[in-house]
């Protein structure tokens, strides 16, 4: 039970202790290193979530939080005008690191709310409130991961075999996680699942960070290679598929790490739920579809060279490498958010969850 609630408790994104800093686990060095990254610049924040140093859409959205809380804290101008504009070019500089995770501009867009709220009170004031912000983000996402995993688990029973892919655990949000979470709960009432994660290519956050989450939570894991998920289910070893999201569509289209979307086509030929889970946080209403949902592309040496000794590809052969892929929403079973869990149609229950109306 220790093991297991110093994965669930981790402390993977938080403020220093004045205030001035923002602290994070490196996750670009895990499973084998553990190195706490202490960020101080745009420069350097903007780094860490481009480079996946901190990774997991709730989790960027609490560094972005507390990183644009420390840069307002630098800002040397007394009045309001000069203090927003300056604001203002953090805030877009941070939010161009990474365009599909809408909790990164969700989070951003929040916080520049408090400083235009407050144009009549003093510079000092503004940033005093920004800090009581960016606390809140990172206390409602503790609060949100929980009822998620509570939900997630009614769905599931003992012994259940489960499929994840790419990581939304403790690491990628702030306590249980989200597709994780409902795991970590079970465990904690004494439930006990099978899991199977895919590697997650081309970063490898399946092989790297959730089994290492799931194997140190006293979990049993077993990791496949993204091209076994089929197999594993013909097998009957799946009753579901967990996985998070960074961006749902008004419609229930939802973007996750590239290859989700594959696992989804599976289950749906396999007849196994599909289920996201997230945040409401993560869903965009301001998305119609999934086809409004940008793809970031991302460096072709991801694929080429990294993790590898030597190049897996000669240099003039071409990579396309998005991070992203968009599943449809006739795959998924149902969303799970810390209000409810969303089922088709979604356009319906999507709006009746924003609407508070829902609660399953």
């Amino acid at each position: 039970m220790n093991n297991l609630s110093e994965v669930t408790h981790i402390d993977n994104v938080k403020l220093s202790d004045d205030g001035t800093k923002v602290i994070i686990i490196d996750q670009t060095k895990l499973p084998n290193i553990t190195e706490y990254l202490t960020l101080g610049t745009d420069k350097e924040l903007y780094d860490a979530i481009y480079e996946l140093k901190v990774r997991g859409a709730p989790a960027i959205g609490i560094c972005a939080g507390y990183g644009i809380y420390i840069l307002a804290r630098q800002i040397k101008a007394n009045d309001y005008n000069s203090f927003y504009e300056e604001f203002k070019a953090a805030k877009d500089y941070l939010n161009s690191s990474r365009p599909t995770a809408v909790n990164l501009s969700w989070a951003l867009n929040r916080m520049e709310k408090v400083v235009t709220s407050h144009k009549e009170k003093s510079v000092k004031e503004i940033v005093s409130l920004l800090e009581v912000e960016c606390k809140a983000i990172h206390e409602e996402d503790i609060k949100m991961c929980t009822a998620i995993s509570e939900y997630g688990l009614s769905l599931i029973k003992d012994g259940d075999g489960i499929l994840t892919h790419c990581n939304a655990g403790p690491l990628a949000t702030s306590r249980y996680g989200t597709a994780l979470g409902p795991l970590f709960l079970g465990k904690e009432h004494g439930m006990n699942f099978k899991v199977f994660s895919d590697e997650t290519r081309p970063l490898l956050q399946g092989a790297r960070l959730t089994s290492y989450e799931l194997s140190k939570a006293g979990i049993d894991v077993t990791l496949i290679c993204d091209n076994m998920a089929s197999i594993v289910m013909k097998n009957g070893w799946i009753q579901a598929c967990f996985v998070g999201c960074d961006r749902i569509a008004a419609n229930g289209d939802a973007a996750n790490k590239i290859g989700t979307s594959g696992v989804a086509i599976l289950a749906k030929h396999y007849g196994i739920p599909f289920y996201v889970l997230g945040p409401t946080s993560t869903i965009d209403l301001s998305c119609k579809t999934g086809d409004d949902i940008e793809i970031e592309l991302r460096d072709p040496n991801e694929i080429k060279e990294k993790f590898y000794k030597e190049p897996m590809a000669l240099k003039e052969v071409k990579c396309y490498n998005p991070a992203f892929d968009v599943t449809d929403h006739s795959l998924i079973t149902g969303i799970v958010t810390e209000k409810g869990i969303c089922y088709p149609p979604f356009h319906e229950s999507i709006n009746a969850l924003f609407q508070g109306k829902l609660c399953f």
